[in-house]
């Protein structure tokens, strides 16, 4: 078994080192321009190390290079920077604040007697000689402006229900037309308008703007969000198909879906749209006539 073993071993070997000569002719003369020699061990070691070094060339321009954030997992570079600056700015205005109350409390400390001469001392000085200390609990808000905090948020909550007008500089058309079959209520807490048509109507853009979400959810199937401009979105479920993907941009009267039944709400062929505007839902048909 063994002599089988070493003669097999010793024919792979034969078979990788057994040289062959390459040659280059020329078609027209068959005259030889080029030849070497090789064999398939050759062959081999060549092609891993090339493979290696594509590998790793190609790492290396992703990681250093914007291409890596196109890789999911990996934040925009523009993002990391406005972070950065923003949180280099914070920690200025912290220490400018720092340097301020620390001033005024030395002016306060001289006026009320507790200090007999004015200091010698500056702005730029008061922050070494007095320690930073922050305490967190100062940071909580009190009990008392948690409730008024709440109050003013359920007082205003709604306050662009009762505002909005067509005084907008946005022109919306309809994305469909057909009858609607419920109406904008908040009490209800239906933030849309539901126009029934038949399946496969074509659903167009309700203005220009910019893809920002186009998926499948369970409960409302396919869904497309558009982004425009003036803080608006508008927001297309129930469709049978998305014609869009995130991040294309569209034109007023494009279409971007077709109307369908899908998810676990739908009620039948219908298209439910919505409209918001600064984090606002918003009566679509206060800017839209859908009949």
């Amino acid at each position: 078994m063994s002599k089988k073993k070493a003669k097999q071993k010793k024919t792979i070997k034969k078979k990788l080192t057994r040289k062959y000569r390459l040659v280059i002719l020329n078609e027209d003369s068959f005259e030889e321009r080029l030849s070497f020699k090789i064999n398939r061990l050759n062959v081999l070691i060549f092609g891993g190390v090339f493979s290696i070094f594509l590998i790793s060339i190609t790492s290396i321009i992703i990681a250093y290079s914007p291409l890596k954030e196109y890789i999911p997992g990996y934040s925009s570079t523009a993002l990391k920077q406005k972070a950065t600056h923003l949180v280099y700015k914070s920690d200025s205005l912290t220490r400018a604040l720092n340097i301020n109350n620390a001033y005024l409390e030395t002016i306060r400390k001289v006026l009320i007697g507790k200090i007999d001469t004015f200091p010698d001392f500056n702005r730029d000085t008061i922050l070494n000689n007095k320690p930073q200390t922050i305490d967190e609990k100062e940071l909580n808000p009190s009990v008392i402006d948690s409730v008024f905090r709440e109050q003013v948020e359920l007082k205003d909550r709604y306050t662009l229900f009762n505002k909005a007008t067509k005084n907008t500089k946005v022109v919306f058309f309809a994305p469909v037309l057909g009858s609607i079959t419920q109406d904008f209520n908040i009490k209800e807490k239906h933030y849309a308008i539901d126009i029934a048509v038949k399946t496969g109507t074509p659903v167009k853009s309700a203005a220009d703007g910019t893809i920002i979400f186009a998926e499948w959810t369970v409960e409302t199937g396919y869904v497309i969000i558009i982004e425009h401009t003036n803080g608006f979105l508008s927001v297309y479920k129930h469709n049978a198909t998305i014609l869009k993907k995130q991040g294309d941009l569209v034109t007023s009267g494009e279409v971007i879906a077709t109307v369908g039944s899908t998810g676990e709400f739908t009620t039948g062929p219908h298209l439910h749209f919505e409209l918001w505007n600064d984090g606002y839902p918003i009566d679509p048909s206060q800017f839209i006539d859908f009949e």
